[in-house]
């Protein structure tokens, strides 16, 4: 079986050496030549391509099954509504045929409860950020499309990502300065190679459900989720303040739910290598045990 992963950054190259390991062939899509090298030392074929510009998309190689990841660069001087619906739209005009399955890299951020309630593949998604908007709508072309093509499409909508050299707020807790946001808020986190094994569970799943919510056994709120940090990190213990009112952290002040990942473990068959970030957060810091 091969896969062509396109967005090949964090998740997607997890994903290909995950895929690679079992011995099928992997393509991922990148924008730069300097990141196509990178990308072939690690074994997956490199394809340079971008979903903003169509006439790219037409080199796309017959892969048998796609995983969409691509990600928002905001140093890139396009909006985040170009990106996640022009660009994902482009991708779908642009696939080879011989694509059977799609799977789409959404985002929990589609549902925009704010009392710590849990949520799960049935509750409504009400995004209140722009990513999540902008990922409903993507999600809504990509069903669109799959009926109209008769593709299998499925949907991914990940917790947040967490592992080697992505550890959040990581240079705050370091120098000990108070990190903004209200402490008793929950987090919903993903380690990087759970959320690949999710991300090729799904590709390979017999009878799928359309949407599948990705994310650890037990959401956490901030306090306990920093306090582990920067025990971890050997940092000083966190400290908190009221965001800054109008800036991104007071945005992000707004929701807090907990996600339920039930169906994502009996339905793809899922036993997660990390439940939840007391083994996780040692583990992306190298100083933890390796997976059973």
């Amino acid at each position: 079986m091969s896969t062509l992963i396109l967005g090949c950054g964090y998740l997607g190259q997890s994903l290909g050496a995950l895929l690679l390991r079992s011995g099928g062939q992997v393509w991922g899509s990148v924008r730069s030549p300097s990141r196509a090298e990178e990308l072939a030392g690690s074994g997956i074929e490199p394809v340079i391509a971008d979903v903003l510009q169509p006439e790219s998309l037409r080199r796309l190689p017959h892969a048998d099954q796609v995983f969409y990841c691509v990600g928002f660069d905001r140093s890139a001087g396009v909006t985040m509504r170009a990106v996640s619906v022009d660009g994902f739209q482009n991708v779908l005009d642009h696939l080879p045929p011989s694509v059977q399955r799609l799977v789409y890299a959404s985002t929990t951020g589609v549902y925009g409860q704010m009392g710590g309630e849990w949520i799960d593949e049935e509750s409504p998604a009400c995004p209140v950020h722009e990513s999540g908007r902008w990922c409903l709508e993507a999600e809504s072309r990509l069903g669109a499309w799959a009926e109209a093509s008769a593709v299998s499409a499925i949907v991914l909508r990940f917790a947040g990502l967490y592992g080697p050299g992505r550890i959040v707020r990581r240079t705050l807790l370091e120098r000990g300065e108070p990190i903004p946001g209200d402490p008793d808020r929950f987090l919903n986190l993903i380690h990087i190679d759970d959320a690949a094994q999710a991300a090729a569970a799904a590709l390979q799943a017999v009878e799928p459900e359309r949407i599948y919510l990705v994310g650890d056994d037990r959401p956490v709120t901030r306090r306990e989720y920093y306090l582990v940090a920067a025990q971890s990190l050997r940092a000083p213990e966190p400290r908190f303040v009221v965001p800054r009112p109008g800036s991104a952290e007071a945005a992000r002040d707004v929701t807090s739910k907990r996600v339920d990942n039930r169906r994502m473990k009996h339905g793809l068959g899922i036993r997660l290598l990390y439940p939840d970030i007391t083994t996780g957060l040692p583990a992306a810091l190298g100083s933890g045990l390796p997976p059973r």
